[in-house]
Protein backbone atom coordinates (compact mmCIF):
# COMPACT_ATOMS: atom_id res chain seq x y z
CA UNK A 1 0.00 0.00 0.00
CA UNK A 2 1.58 3.14 -0.61
CA UNK A 3 1.61 6.40 1.23
CA UNK A 4 -1.31 8.65 1.73
CA UNK A 5 -1.61 11.72 -0.52
CA UNK A 6 -5.01 12.99 0.14
CA UNK A 7 -6.43 15.69 2.75
CA UNK A 8 -4.53 15.97 5.73
CA UNK A 9 -7.41 17.46 7.56
CA UNK A 10 -9.24 14.48 6.93
CA UNK A 11 -7.24 12.53 8.72
CA UNK A 12 -6.53 14.55 11.86
CA UNK A 13 -10.64 15.00 11.99
CA UNK A 14 -10.69 11.09 11.49
CA UNK A 15 -8.38 11.00 14.51
CA UNK A 16 -9.73 13.31 16.51
CA UNK A 17 -5.59 14.77 17.10
CA UNK A 18 -3.44 16.70 15.43
CA UNK A 19 -1.04 13.69 14.20
CA UNK A 20 1.17 16.22 12.33
CA UNK A 21 1.62 18.73 15.02
CA UNK A 22 0.96 22.15 12.66
CA UNK A 23 -0.73 25.21 14.10
CA UNK A 24 -2.61 24.74 11.02
CA UNK A 25 -4.16 21.50 11.80
CA UNK A 26 -4.34 21.98 14.86
CA UNK A 27 -6.73 25.02 14.76
CA UNK A 28 -8.66 22.36 11.93
CA UNK A 29 -9.56 20.27 14.78
CA UNK A 30 -10.30 22.74 17.65
CA UNK A 31 -12.76 24.40 14.75
CA UNK A 32 -14.14 20.98 13.30
CA UNK A 33 -13.59 18.27 15.85
CA UNK A 34 -16.08 16.01 14.49
CA UNK A 35 -15.12 13.46 12.19
CA UNK A 36 -15.00 14.07 8.66
CA UNK A 37 -18.01 13.59 5.73
CA UNK A 38 -21.40 14.64 6.45
CA UNK A 39 -22.27 12.65 8.58
CA UNK A 40 -19.14 12.83 10.73
CA UNK A 41 -20.83 14.22 14.19
CA UNK A 42 -23.67 11.60 14.05
CA UNK A 43 -21.75 8.33 14.45
CA UNK A 44 -23.00 6.67 17.26
CA UNK A 45 -22.05 2.83 18.49
CA UNK A 46 -19.45 1.34 20.48
CA UNK A 47 -16.24 1.20 18.62
CA UNK A 48 -15.27 -2.81 18.15
CA UNK A 49 -11.86 -3.84 19.81
CA UNK A 50 -10.40 -4.63 15.91
CA UNK A 51 -11.47 -0.99 14.68
CA UNK A 52 -9.71 0.38 17.35
CA UNK A 53 -6.55 -1.30 16.75
CA UNK A 54 -7.00 -0.62 13.28
CA UNK A 55 -7.76 3.00 13.39
CA UNK A 56 -4.43 3.38 16.19
CA UNK A 57 -2.14 1.66 13.65
CA UNK A 58 -3.16 3.51 10.52
CA UNK A 59 -2.64 6.93 13.26
CA UNK A 60 0.46 5.50 13.33
CA UNK A 61 1.53 5.03 9.58
CA UNK A 62 -0.26 8.30 8.63
CA UNK A 63 1.84 10.00 11.42
CA UNK A 64 5.35 8.73 10.32
CA UNK A 65 4.34 8.92 6.55
CA UNK A 66 4.77 4.89 6.35
CA UNK A 67 3.40 2.22 3.95
CA UNK A 68 2.01 -0.53 5.39
CA UNK A 69 4.62 -3.04 4.41
CA UNK A 70 7.43 -0.46 6.10
CA UNK A 71 5.13 -0.89 9.27
CA UNK A 72 4.62 -4.10 9.24
CA UNK A 73 8.48 -4.68 9.11
CA UNK A 74 9.61 -2.81 11.47
CA UNK A 75 6.45 -4.38 14.22
CA UNK A 76 8.39 -7.62 13.07
CA UNK A 77 11.58 -6.67 13.72
CA UNK A 78 10.60 -5.03 17.00
CA UNK A 79 9.01 -8.37 18.29
CA UNK A 80 11.89 -9.91 18.50
CA UNK A 81 13.66 -7.86 20.82
CA UNK A 82 13.75 -8.15 24.50
CA UNK A 83 12.07 -5.08 25.24
CA UNK A 84 8.09 -4.37 25.43
CA UNK A 85 7.36 -4.71 21.45
CA UNK A 86 5.20 -1.61 21.53
CA UNK A 87 8.50 0.50 22.65
CA UNK A 88 10.79 -1.11 20.36
CA UNK A 89 8.58 -0.14 17.38
CA UNK A 90 8.47 3.42 17.94
CA UNK A 91 12.22 3.92 18.85
CA UNK A 92 12.45 2.19 15.58
CA UNK A 93 10.21 4.63 13.73
CA UNK A 94 11.88 7.88 15.50
CA UNK A 95 15.49 6.62 14.68
CA UNK A 96 14.54 6.87 10.99
CA UNK A 97 16.53 9.58 9.18
CA UNK A 98 13.88 11.81 8.49
CA UNK A 99 11.78 12.05 11.94
CA UNK A 100 16.00 12.82 12.80
CA UNK A 101 15.74 15.60 11.09
CA UNK A 102 12.11 16.57 11.68
CA UNK A 103 12.87 16.17 15.85
CA UNK A 104 15.80 18.02 15.29
CA UNK A 105 13.78 21.11 14.32
CA UNK A 106 15.22 21.45 10.59
CA UNK A 107 11.91 20.89 9.56
CA UNK A 108 8.59 21.45 10.42
CA UNK A 109 6.73 18.31 9.17
CA UNK A 110 8.21 15.21 8.55
CA UNK A 111 6.93 14.98 4.92
CA UNK A 112 9.22 18.06 4.37
CA UNK A 113 11.68 16.67 6.05
CA UNK A 114 11.55 13.44 4.24
CA UNK A 115 11.69 15.30 1.11
CA UNK A 116 14.33 17.21 1.98
CA UNK A 117 16.15 13.75 2.78
CA UNK A 118 15.32 12.12 -0.41
CA UNK A 119 16.38 14.73 -2.67
CA UNK A 120 19.93 14.38 -1.07
CA UNK A 121 20.06 17.40 0.41
CA UNK A 122 21.78 15.88 3.83
CA UNK A 123 25.09 14.34 4.11
CA UNK A 124 25.66 11.75 6.81
CA UNK A 125 28.77 10.98 8.54
CA UNK A 126 30.15 12.68 5.65
CA UNK A 127 28.51 11.18 2.93
CA UNK A 128 25.40 12.13 0.98
CA UNK A 129 22.63 10.57 1.81
CA UNK A 130 18.59 10.18 0.17
CA UNK A 131 17.05 7.38 2.08
CA UNK A 132 14.82 8.53 4.72
CA UNK A 133 14.46 5.34 6.30
CA UNK A 134 17.93 5.22 6.90
CA UNK A 135 18.27 4.54 10.76
CA UNK A 136 20.74 6.65 13.05
CA UNK A 137 22.92 5.31 15.43
CA UNK A 138 24.59 7.04 18.47
CA UNK A 139 27.41 9.31 17.21
CA UNK A 140 25.89 10.07 14.25
CA UNK A 141 26.83 13.26 12.17
CA UNK A 142 23.93 14.65 10.31
CA UNK A 143 24.73 18.13 8.26
CA UNK A 144 22.94 20.35 5.18
CA UNK A 145 25.13 19.58 2.57
CA UNK A 146 27.28 22.85 1.50
CA UNK A 147 25.68 23.51 -1.40
CA UNK A 148 22.44 23.20 -0.05
CA UNK A 149 23.17 25.29 2.81
CA UNK A 150 21.88 28.96 0.91
CA UNK A 151 18.34 26.86 -0.13
CA UNK A 152 15.70 29.35 1.24
CA UNK A 153 14.12 26.06 3.06
CA UNK A 154 17.24 26.33 4.88
CA UNK A 155 17.78 30.01 5.49
CA UNK A 156 14.16 30.18 7.49
CA UNK A 157 15.41 27.78 9.98
CA UNK A 158 18.60 29.95 10.44
CA UNK A 159 16.58 32.82 11.51
CA UNK A 160 13.80 30.76 13.66
CA UNK A 161 13.55 32.28 16.87
CA UNK A 162 11.26 29.11 18.01
CA UNK A 163 13.80 26.80 16.95
CA UNK A 164 13.74 23.91 19.27
CA UNK A 165 15.18 20.35 18.89
CA UNK A 166 14.93 16.72 20.89
CA UNK A 167 17.20 16.46 23.69
CA UNK A 168 18.58 13.46 22.69
CA UNK A 169 20.01 15.55 19.35
CA UNK A 170 22.41 18.01 19.41
CA UNK A 171 21.06 20.53 16.73
CA UNK A 172 23.58 23.59 15.57
CA UNK A 173 21.07 26.04 14.33
CA UNK A 174 23.48 28.35 12.59
CA UNK A 175 25.51 25.39 10.73
CA UNK A 176 22.77 23.01 10.18
CA UNK A 177 24.09 20.38 11.52
CA UNK A 178 22.40 17.19 14.09
CA UNK A 179 24.89 15.13 16.52
CA UNK A 180 22.96 11.93 17.47
CA UNK A 181 23.90 12.12 21.24
CA UNK A 182 22.09 9.11 22.37
CA UNK A 183 19.00 7.34 20.56
CA UNK A 184 15.60 8.02 21.67
CA UNK A 185 14.32 6.50 25.10
CA UNK A 186 10.58 5.25 26.14
CA UNK A 187 10.42 8.81 28.19
CA UNK A 188 10.98 10.42 25.04
CA UNK A 189 8.49 8.93 22.86
CA UNK A 190 5.17 10.74 21.91
CA UNK A 191 2.05 9.57 23.99
CA UNK A 192 -0.05 9.84 20.99
CA UNK A 193 -0.19 6.36 19.43
CA UNK A 194 -1.46 3.36 22.04
CA UNK A 195 1.36 0.97 20.89
CA UNK A 196 -0.57 -1.61 22.39
CA UNK A 197 -3.40 -1.59 20.11
CA UNK A 198 -0.95 -1.86 16.75
CA UNK A 199 1.03 -4.68 18.81
CA UNK A 200 -2.20 -6.51 18.92
CA UNK A 201 -3.52 -6.04 15.75
CA UNK A 202 -0.04 -7.86 14.49
CA UNK A 203 0.03 -10.33 16.79
CA UNK A 204 -3.37 -11.77 15.50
Amino acid sequence: MSRYTGPKGRLVRRFGVDIFGTPKMSALLEKRPQGPGMHGGNRQGKASEYKKQLLEKQKLRMMYGLTEKQLRNYYLKASSKKEATGDALLKMIESRLDNVVYRAGFATTRAQARQAVNHGLWTMNGRRVSIASIQVREGDVIEVREKSKSSPLFAAVKEDKDFDSARWLKSEQKALKIEVIALPETEDLGKIVETQLIVEFYSK
